[in-house]
């Protein structure tokens, strides 16, 4: 078993980003994506910081060098600033659903990420992955419209997205997030403690939502986020096996394990968050979407094996 702990730390990491997923697509829907990502990062940070006493007997990760900061906190930044900001603004527009899929792209951006970063290798059939996963994906976000006659001319049928243009676009850019974050915390954390790796990047990410929040003048509209009772209640979820759990995981992964192969088996999470979405949220899938998913996860299998 513990010679496997990378690879059962990013499938543990899995399931609780399907939890993660859906809490905060309900949460983001009824007080916004940036609330929900200031609030959830407080939340991590409190959480990390009582664990750390207890662990490390820490409040806060002060025992890490300049090294370690630096690129964790850098990390922090693309992340949850950039990749995080942008799949909640694709958790609104899309569902979560459609967003993680879109997350399938994240070891391909983790796998280049590596090779100019960290020197991994990728394999010859990387490139084969990469088509097999865009097919994927192509097959949910794509549909084909049909041809319609109009008295002598007849519309030859077309392709048209099924999901807005805007939340497809904001979940790309969330898996690049994902995927050079996630090398970027490697190269920082070496063997540092994964919890409090994971606390810097919180830390960091807080900041920078707080800083935002101050530019942007919105700290007056945080208060009626509270009133929310439902949205507080899935928040609190989310934060729990998001940032507190799922992040310290992911970071357990990729550092027992190669950070293409913790990708891959993290970026399940477009299948396993399925059955939750038809039972729990009524969400109407079809079997195109479920096969399109597949086919997705499949290509990133491929692409580090």
């Amino acid at each position: 078993m513990v010679a496997h702990l990378g690879e059962l730390a990013a499938l543990v990491t899995t399931v609780f980003w399907t939890i993660t997923a859906l809490s905060f697509e309900t949460a983001s829907k009824r007080i916004g994506s940036m609330h929900v990502n200031l609030l959830r990062l407080g939340l991590a940070t409190v959480f990390l910081s009582v664990f750390s006493f207890f662990h490390r007997g820490l409040f806060l990760p002060v025992d890490a060098d300049i090294h370690t900061w630096t690129w964790l906190a850098i990390s922090g930044v693309v992340g949850f600033i950039i990749g995080d900001y942008c799949l909640f603004r694709a958790f609104v527009i899309t569902g979560a659903r459609v967003a993680m899929l879109m997350m399938t792209l994240a070891p391909v951006f983790a796998a280049f990420a590596a090779w100019i970063i960290l020197g991994e290798v990728m394999a010859a059939t990387s490139i084969l992955a990469m088509v097999i996963t865009l097919s994927g994906i192509a097959l949910v976000i794509f549909t084909r419209t049909q041809a319609v006659s109009s008295g002598s001319k007849t519309q030859k049928k077309s392709l048209t997205m099924s999901y807005p243009l805007k939340g497809v676009m904001f979940g790309v850019i969330a898996a690049a997030g994902q995927g050079v974050g996630l090398v970027l915390s490697k190269y920082g954390m070496r063997d540092y403690d994964p919890f409090s790796a994971s606390h810097i990047r919180v830390i960091s990410g807080f900041i920078g939502f707080a800083s935002l929040f101050f530019i942007l003048r919105k700290w007056k509209e945080l208060p009626t986020s509270f009133h929310d009772t439902k949205a507080m209640k899935w928040l609190l979820v989310g934060s729990i096996f998001g940032p507190f759990l799922g992040v310290s995981f992911s970071l357990m992964a990729v550092q027992h394990t190669a950070a293409g192969i913790a990708q891959t088996i993290m970026s399940l999470t477009p299948v396993l968050i399925i059955p939750p979405a038809v039972f729990i949220n009524k969400e109407k899938v079809t079997g195109r979407e479920i096969i399109g998913a597949i086919i997705a996860v499949s290509g990133v299998v491929l692409f580090f094996l």
